[in-house]
């Protein structure tokens, strides 16, 4: 009996219906597939260097290295045409302006095209140059320093990569300066998670719990795995960030929530009981990278992989389109259960591109 027609059938359902097994690649590439080709078909209406359409991007780059995924890449390559391979024009020194980079030097890695990386070199040697900063790390120093967490995902991979790239040492002084002047302010080392910036230090929930925003989180458990990835395997400093991502790990998967998300809130999911993705996706990118380098368990941590990503594939609508992503903000929001942005549809191809590789 020809059972091919039957299993292609089996693929399709479980592709229309939003169902993806982190056992299955075919049915995740498809899923993978659908959720960039409607980002692609629904563009965002930011401008193409904010932070919000590089986590995109940075989401399509991942999508790029997977079967089939040239179109993507060329997407991409689109993009860097159109903004002259520029960053943001906000601050040069702003995380957020700088995050545009990381795809620039993701394309650069395979076109090996100078233009691609002209102003990110010039930008960031300033970044390197620049005096260390006096004082605290307080709200004072705005957006000059990595003083929110989000920062910790937007621009440390930028660095690393550029490190690998060149074997230029000052980059990686700078990457461990910055990162360990902000790990040292906003890390908590009793709950093992990233308060969001100065103003959220003294600040509770209604369960009385400290504020820990989920996506803020997501930002550096994610950040750190990038930055990871893109440090040459036999640097030293890789111990550092691979120790913080595994205490961090081994936090989060103890928050996941009974239905395989996690909340806006990680220490009070009650009073924001919506499923968010963005966050989750962020985690659930991490948690896989981490098996398929090695540094996580990949036996104690699967189960919370594989659900997350099935709860994940279950916010997907029949067209593509990723739901329940918590709108711009900087801490514990309601929303509408419908809502989505680009930066959601990144991180959920950077999950996507992880659990295809399980």
């Amino acid at each position: 009996m020809n059972t091919r027609p039957i299993i292609a059938l089996l693929l399709y359902l479980t592709v229309l219906h939003g169902v993806s097994s982190a056992a299955d690649p075919q049915a995740t590439l498809a899923l993978v597939h659908r959720v960039a080709d409607w980002q692609l078909a629904n563009p965002a209406k930011y401008q193409p260097t904010n932070w919000t359409q590089a986590v995109g991007y940075v989401g399509f780059m991942a999508a790029a290295g997977l079967p089939d995924g040239g179109k993507y890449e060329e997407a991409m390559a689109a993009v860097g045409t159109k903004t002259g391979w520029t960053l943001g024009r906000n601050c040069r020194f702003h995380a957020d302006d700088q995050a545009i980079a990381q795809m620039y030097l993701a394309l650069h890695a395979k076109r090996k095209q100078p233009e691609m990386i002209a102003e990110t070199c010039q930008v960031m040697d300033e970044f390197c140059a620049r005096p260390n900063a006096l004082g605290d790390m307080a709200l004072k120093w705005g957006h000059q320093r990595w003083t929110w967490c989000d920062a910790l995902f937007m621009a440390p991979p930028i660095l690393a990569r550029l490190y690998a790239s060149t074997g230029e040492k000052r980059y990686l002084d700078a990457l461990m300066r910055d990162f360990k002047q902000t790990h040292e302010f906003l890390y908590d080392t009793e709950e093992h998670l990233y308060f969001r910036d100065a103003s959220y230090l003294k600040k509770r929930e209604a369960n009385g719990q400290k504020v820990f925003w989920g996506r803020g989180n997501g930002w550096v458990l994610a950040g750190l795995a990038n930055t990871l990835d893109a440090l040459p395997k036999d640097a030293a400093e890789r111990a550092y960030f691979a120790g913080i991502f595994k205490d961090m790990a081994v936090r989060i998967i103890s928050l996941q929530q009974a239905d395989g998300l996690w909340r806006a809130s990680l220490l009070d999911p009650a009073s924001y009981p919506l499923k968010e993705t963005s966050g989750s996706a962020l985690y659930c990118f991490a948690l896989a990278w981490g098996i398929n380098h090695g540094l996580l368990d990949r036996a104690t941590t699967l189960p919370a992989v594989e659900k997350a990503w099935t709860a994940l594939t279950d916010c997907v609508t029949p067209a593509g389109r990723l739901t329940h992503v918590q709108p711009i903000g900087k801490d514990p929001r309601s929303f509408k259960d419908d809502a989505t942005e680009v930066y959601g549809v990144g991180a959920f191809l950077m999950a996507g591109a992880e659990i295809y590789r399980l």
